[in-house]
């Protein structure tokens, strides 16, 4: 989200507007993973970054599979995992989610697929649509080994493909996953008319149900 919203609604849309970045959303086709994390008993949790957690948050609670979604802080420290210490840009944290997902519906691969294809735009670099700071990277917090190796190798492999006009920038990092304050989770089920909801979220959650129409629920 924009790190200061006006509060008139019509300014807010009206500064929305003039960024110039939205555009119709649409998912990029890019191919499966050739490798994947083993479907295990029980849930299992991946951590992505790209851009305002809003949209994020969105796109994953629409995925098929996925138990929960909850939108927080990753790769700084427990101390500086607020919304005003991360919007000074100082702290090293990205604004990220936190799925967690039953394996044995949905993979972690398919959600890197999701998660490239149209959660986010994996080639623009400290930034997503209208925010622009190292808070909204593209990256990945893997859990254990085996995830780290699946998203290196998927990254590699849609770079190899040429799946994007320019490269891919995200980077797969180490770091805990903070949960972000309470206003912030569910915050696009919760203000549906939100400028910021309405103007880069509601095209982007939509594209998803038309490019996954399997995977959406």
């Amino acid at each position: 989200m924009l790190k200061i919203l006006l509060p008139i609604a019509g300014l807010t849309t009206a500064v929305l507007a003039s960024t110039g970045f939205a555009q119709a959303e649409r998912a990029v086709p890019i191919p499966v993973a050739k490798a994947d994390v083993p479907a295990g008993a029980g849930t299992q949790t991946a951590v992505f970054a790209g851009g305002c957690f809003w949209g994020m948050e969105a796109v994953f609670e629409h995925v098929k599979g996925v138990r929960a979604v909850t939108a927080g802080y990753a790769g700084g420290k427990a101390d500086t995992a607020t919304y005003d210490q991360v919007s000074t840009e100082r702290t090293g944290h990205a604004e990220a989610v936190r799925v967690v997902y039953d394996p044995r519906v949905v993979s972690y691969a398919t959600l890197l697929r999701v998660y490239f294809s149209i959660a986010h735009d994996p080639t623009q670099l400290n930034r997503q649509g209208p925010d622009s700071g190292p808070s909204y990277r593209s990256a990945i917090f893997p859990q254990d080994a085996r995830q780290a190796a699946v998203a290196r190798a998927y990254i590699a492999q849609l770079g190899a493909a040429k799946s994007f006009a320019t490269p891919i920038v995200t980077r797969v990092e180490q770091g805990g996953f903070f949960p972000a304050e309470a206003y912030h989770q569910n915050f696009y089920d919760r203000n549906p008319t939100h400028p910021y909801i309405v103007h880069w979220d509601k095209p982007k959650v939509a594209a998803f149900k038309a490019g996954f129409p399997t995977l959406y629920r």
